[in-house]
Parts: structure tokens; sequence; C-alpha cells
């Protein structure tokens, strides 16, 4: 199975110069627990996750109505393709020890996301495999195992 079939591709996204707290009313609104930064062509150029929003404003004092997502947003974001299949995205998921990866087209804009919840949710996905990608994003597994 493809990313295409599984991902969500109503995707909200924000602009750098946008404030941290355009980008929490946008989760809330949104119901999501991340929002993509993206440029004026619609690249890619970071993430903010809500996790972002609590330990690198919050609580750090940061003025929520005025201080721009670019500074509180990971830079260095995993992407996958729409024609990925699927294994490779959760490969990716553990690997990275990260539970949403967006899903870019060919001039990297973003066109989608996959969550780990679309892929406990979607019922042609293999469940040992979702399994085995939140057990490394968990990092629960045994690193000395082999």
């Amino acid at each position: 199975m493809k990313v295409k079939d599984c991902m969500c591709n109503n995707v909200a996204y924000l602009m750098p110069d946008s404030t941290i707290q355009d980008c929490a009313k946008l989760m809330c609104d949104k119901h999501v627990g991340c929002i993509p930064v993206c440029d004026e062509n619609k690249k890619i150029v970071g993430l903010v996750t809500d996790r972002d929003v609590i330990l690198r404003s919050i609580a750090c004092e940061k003025d929520i109505s005025k201080t721009p997502v670019s500074d509180i947003m990971t830079c260095k974001v995993w992407c996958c393709g729409p024609e990925e299949e699927i294994e490779q995205a959760e490969k990716t998921m553990a690997k990275e020890q990260i539970r949403r990866l967006p899903v870019v087209d060919e001039k990297n804009q973003v066109i989608g996301i996959i969550t780990l919840g679309d892929l406990c949710t979607h019922q042609n996905v293999n469940t040992q495999g979702v399994c085995d990608t939140l057990e490394n994003i968990c990092g629960c597994q045994d690193k000395n195992a082999e």
C-alpha cells in the first residue's frame, strides 16, 4: 500500500512569520498536534508540534502573540512521497522516532501528512508493522538485542 492511500490530504500550514498564538489556534481549530511551516511556494521549511508550543515557547516565557513560529519550529523535517510504500514511511518514523511525517511532492510542497494514528486506523495496514514502529518511536525495544 502507498502513503497516498493512508495519508490525510487536507493539511493546514503556516508561514514562518506566523505567530505561535496563530499556530496554537490553528491546532485547536483543526484538532491536530502538528502544523507544517511552509514558505510562500508551499515548500516545507519546518514543523511545529504541540510539544514545541509548550516546551519551546510557554516554558521559555516567550510572548506567543508576537513570537514567530520560526523561532520554535523544527527545521530538520523528515518527509516522504505519496508513492512511497507504507512500510518505508514506517521505517523512517521508527528510525527517526517521529509520529508524524509530512508528505511532499517532487517540488517539496506539502500535499499531505501521515501520522501514527493514520497507520493505526487504516484497515489495510500491517498491524505488526505499526506496533514495531511505535515500539521504535518510544524507544521501548532493547537497543542491545540483535
